[in-house]
């Protein structure tokens, strides 16, 4: 599983021209799903989206997390993020998880982090086109990444 984790000041996503989510600051969470996820694999990535100390404390350290700053999280899968383009132009999408089990698994991911961080996580919609809009703070933009033992 790899999240994609953005600090921004605001970010949003639409689908057919009507918010489907929004935060102010916090994290933006693209979330890809690999075909060989699981829900060890959602949960870590969850705790660690939940735990990331990269807001600022009072000296302008990047040392606190949502946790801290009771930031909001906004989540958006991304199958597009398994893409793999290292023959030819046209990504090949073989790593990413099928729809069913992908869906299960960001669903999953999305119950956790609700859990971690106390309060509901918006989210875009799994397989719909949407258009994500975010004003990306620092910028910071992480990859966080757990691949299942295989």
């Amino acid at each position: 599983m790899v999240a994609l984790v953005q600090r921004v000041s605001e970010a949003s996503v639409d689908i057919d021209g009507t918010t489907a989510g929004a935060i102010d600051d916090g994290l933006l969470v693209l979330l890809g799903i690999h075909e060989d996820d699981t829900e060890t694999e959602s949960e870590w990535c969850a705790s660690k989206c939940a735990h990331l100390r990269v807001f600022p404390d009072a000296d302008g350290k990047m040392d606190e997390s949502l946790l801290d700053t009771g930031g909001d999280a906004l989540v958006v899968p991304q199958f597009t993020l398994y893409g793999d383009v290292t023959r030819g132009n046209r990504p090949s999408f073989d790593e990413a998880a099928p729809p069913s089990p992908a869906e299960r698994l960001c669903e999953h991911f999305v119950d956790r982090l609700e859990a971690e961080l106390g309060k509901e996580v918006p989210t875009g919609e799994f397989g719909a086109m949407m258009d994500v809009h975010l004003t990306n703070d620092g910028p910071v933009t992480l990859w966080v990444e757990q691949r299942a033992e295989g």
